[in-house]
């Protein structure tokens, strides 16, 4: 697994803003047929991106559509009791995932579901498969207590949510494992473009370094790959330094800031690590629709040129790099999601004639 290359390969985020299952799935097989993603869909409820992961949570309520946790009640501390009951029991080999509630649920995990029964049926060959769970900073400043107070200032789930989506994300690698090819794990964490201000101020770097060095291991001791997704600017010494295979970043529109970590960049990548460029946008319907194949290789190779110097040639760069969109599709009308996944393809297409 240490020797996986991303090889120039296109895979995708997540979210599409598909309702019919099977077409989403057939569209992302055909934008990244190398290293194929199952889509999140969040018109369902059951899929947007912090309730697609939280069941099994202990505390976990649904009031007035609204979920939140209620740490304050006996059965708290009973749920919690049973949470660390099955992650023993399943880390001991005495209990299957599959039984527990650390898989995703018929409402959940139906789109998971359809992307694996569709593979089954291609009978098609890949590199890679991948997919992914909500990254625990994000979860953990997203979702609240009872008094409103985010739990990640709670030291219980500090503890508990790490083990959560890494066991989330266990399941999806033992399923997806028996297709017999890497499987690849992202963390989204849109929340880490907000480390640092003066909302987290309160928060060190070395406690949300831990959060996602607890959920890569997980992802290692699964047989995964770990990768990571931060959609705007970040820390980025976060990512370097927290045990990630990969590491994504929204190249279309903030290149100029990941680059100022310039120097790890080339030695993550020198030490076998694979860069995700984010590099077709997802933001503006007209920036989409004013970008094609050819412009976005443009951009990209200057990219690269500033990036790499005379330290790393184009060739060994490919070589360590995947491309994705720079963010998720969920919120885009259809025709211009399908305009991106194109793009992509396109792009794809190009650069891979420099390897």
């Amino acid at each position: 697994m240490k020797n996986f290359k991303g090889l120039g390969s296109a895979t995708l985020i997540g979210s599409m803003p598909q309702k019919d299952r099977e077409n989403a799935v057939a569209l992302a097989l055909e934008a990244a047929p190398e290293i194929p993603a199952w889509p999140q869909l969040p018109i369902y409820p059951a899929e947007q991106m912090l309730a697609q992961y939280i069941e099994g949570l202990p505390g976990l309520v649904s009031e007035e559509g609204k979920q939140f946790v209620r740490s304050d009640t006996p059965q708290f501390d009973q749920q919690a009791l049973l949470f660390y009951e099955q992650y023993l029991a399943i880390d001991e080999g005495t209990l299957r995932i599959d039984d527990s509630q650390f898989q995703l649920g018929e409402q959940t995990g139906a789109t998971f579901r359809c992307f694996l029964q569709t593979i089954m049926n291609t009978g098609a060959s890949f590199r890679a498969l991948k997919g992914q769970v909500v990254g625990p900073f994000t979860l953990l400043c997203g979702l609240k207590d009872q008094n409103g107070r985010a739990l990640i200032y709670d030291e219980r789930f500090l503890d508990i949510v790490p083990k959560l989506l890494g066991l989330k994300a266990r399941w999806q690698i033992e399923l997806m494992q028996e297709f017999g090819v890497p499987v690849i794990i992202f963390l989204d964490e849109p929340g880490l473009a907000g480390f640092g201000s003066s909302a987290f101020i309160s928060l060190s770097f070395e406690l949300v370094r831990n959060l996602l060095s607890e959920v890569v291991d997980a992802v290692h001791r699964a047989g995964g790959l770990a990768g990571v997704h931060v959609c705007a600017n970040t820390d980025w010494l976060l990512a370097f330094q927290s045990g990630f295979d990969i590491i994504n970043f929204d190249a279309y529109g903030y290149f100029d800031k990941f680059a100022l970590y310039r120097k790890e960049c080339l030695k993550f990548i020198a030490d076998g690590g694979n860069i995700a460029w984010g590099i077709v946008p997802t933001t503006e319907l007209d920036v989409i629709g004013a970008q094609t194949p050819e412009s976005l290789a443009r951009r990209w190779t200057a990219q690269v040129r500033e990036l790499a110097s005379d330290e790393m040639d184009i060739e060994q760069v490919i070589a360590h790099s995947l491309f994705t969109p720079s963010c998720g599709c969920g919120s885009l009308p259809e025709e211009s999601a399908a305009r991106v996944l194109a793009l992509l393809k396109g792009f794809c297409r190009i650069v891979r004639q420099f390897a």
